[in-house]
């Protein structure tokens, strides 16, 4: 399922600075939403890292960044803490927003199938229409360069 070209899905979660988040407030503005499996977790780790070192350059072109996994707000802020995050994670611990945008469903992991958070990403235009959709990000730890680079190739 691609999101690309649709309207981005609403959404009204809690984030890890202590607010509700919801997509209308970012009007106007292009948001990089990632979806990850689990706070402290290697493969994730990896990920919301690369996204810290490259958050000061998504923050010099205008570009909001949110993490969202099943994790409590409780893990979301030992996360941030171990590792230095400077950006916001949502607590989506029904799973609403993660349906709503593809990434929780049937994955394969060991030759095991089971129901869980499928590693994805989604960017939001400024006019809420999605321009870009990994719904599967395979490399963890080389996707945020390709997030930048998908950014820098957008706004030239």
């Amino acid at each position: 399922m691609s999101l690309e070209g649709k309207k981005a899905p609403a959404f009204d979660l809690e984030g890890s600075d202590g607010k509700r988040h919801t997509l209308a407030e970012y009007a106007g503005k292009t948001v990089v939403i990632y979806f990850y499996p689990k706070d402290n977790t290697p493969g994730c780790t990896k990920e919301a890292c690369g996204f810290r070192d490259l958050h000061k350059t998504l923050l010099d072109r205008d570009v909001t960044l949110l993490g969202v996994s099943r994790d409590s707000l409780k893990s979301h802020d030992k996360f941030i803490k171990d590792f230095g995050l400077p950006f916001v994670l949502l607590s989506d611990p029904e799973t609403t927003m993660m349906q709503a945008y593809g990434a929780f469903g049937e994955k394969v992991q060991y030759g095991k199938k089971s129901m869980g958070t499928i590693r994805s990403t989604v960017v939001v235009g400024p006019d809420g229409v999605v321009v870009k959709h990994w719904s599967r990000v395979a490399k963890a730890e080389e996707h945020p360069a390709a997030v930048m680079e998908f950014l820098q190739k957008m706004h030239g």
